[in-house]
C-alpha cells in the first residue's frame, strides 16, 4: 500500500532533519519502501510517498523522526489503481 506522508519540520527548520539523515540515513525498518519526496519552496514541509504492506512499519519509522517533525499520513492509490477500481463504472 502507498502512503502520502506530509512532514512538518519542527520550528520550520529542516537542518536537524538533514543532519540526522546525513549521519544515519532514512532509518527505515525492513519492509518499508521510500518512493520519492518533494520539499516545499519555503523549506518547511516535505511530501513523501512511502510503500509498505504493514502500516506498523510506517509508524515505527515515524517514531524515529517525530522529535524533529510532525506527521500527517494518508493512504493513497496510484492513477492506475484508481482506473482499475473504476473500470466497471467507466463502462457505463
Amino acid at each position: 500500500m502507498l502512503f502520502l506522508v506530509i512532514e512538518h519540520f519542527r520550528n520550520g527548520d529542516p537542518v536537524p532533519v538533514y543532519q540526522r539523515f546525513r549521519a544515519q540515513g532514512r532509518l527505515m525498518p525492513e519492509g518499508l519502501g521510500y518512493i520519492s519526496s518533494w520539499i516545499t519552496e519555503d523549506l518547511t514541509r516535505c511530501y513523501q510517498v512511502m510503500e509498505t504492506a504493514d502500516r506498523g512499519l510506517l509508524d515505527e519509522w515515524i517514531g524515529r523522526w517525530s522529535d524533529l517533525m510532525a506527521f500527517e499520513v494518508m493512504p493513497v492509490l496510484s492513477s492506475a489503481q484508481v482506473q482499475e477500481r473504476l473500470r466497471p463504472r467507466l463502462a457505463e
